[in-house]
C-alpha cells in the first residue's frame, strides 16, 4: 500500500502531491490494479490535513481512470501506469542510488541534488526536442 507524504517547500499543492504519489507508484509498480488504496480518514490521520484535499485527490485520480471508489468498501485502482521498461528500473535505481551517494559525497544537501537533477533533466529534455 502506498505511503503519503507531503513537501510543504515543493511549492506543489497538498491535494496535487498526492495525485502525482499516486501515479509515480502506478509508473513504478508500486501500485497495481486491485490495489486498495488508503482510506481517507487513514491518510488524514496519517498526514493531518483537511479530508477535502484527499477526496479532491481521489476524484482527480478516479476522472482520469485511475481508481474507483466503491461505496462503503473504499478506493481501489482500476488501471495502471507501467509499461515495458518496467524491468529497465532496477539497474537504473542502482545506477541511481550510486550516483546520490557521490553527490552526497562531494557535500551536496537534498535540495542542491534535487535542483542539479531537475536542472539537468530539463536541459536534456529541452535538447532531445530541438
Amino acid at each position: 500500500m502506498i505511503e503519503f507524504h507531503l513537501d510543504g517547500r515543493s511549492g506543489v499543492s497538498p491535494y496535487l502531491q498526492l495525485v502525482q504519489q499516486v501515479r509515480h507508484a502506478l509508473r513504478l509498480g508500486v501500485l497495481r490494479e486491485g490495489d486498495q488504496m488508503p482510506t481517507v480518514k487513514e491518510v488524514v490521520a496519517h498526514l493531518a490535513i483537511n479530508a477535502n484535499t484527499v477526496l479532491k485527490a481521489y476524484r482527480e485520480l478516479e476522472h482520469e481512470g485511475l481508481v474507483a471508489a466503491r461505496p462503503g468498501v473504499g478506493t481501489f485502482v482500476t488501471a495502471t501506469l507501467t509499461n515495458a521498461t518496467l524491468a529497465a528500473h532496477g539497474p537504473l535505481r542502482l545506477e541511481l542510488q550510486r550516483w546520490l551517494a557521490k553527490a552526497r559525497q562531494a557535500g551536496l544537501d537534498e535540495e542542491s541534488i534535487e535542483a542539479l537533477f531537475m536542472t539537468t533533466f530539463r536541459t536534456t529534455a529541452q535538447e532531445d526536442i530541438a
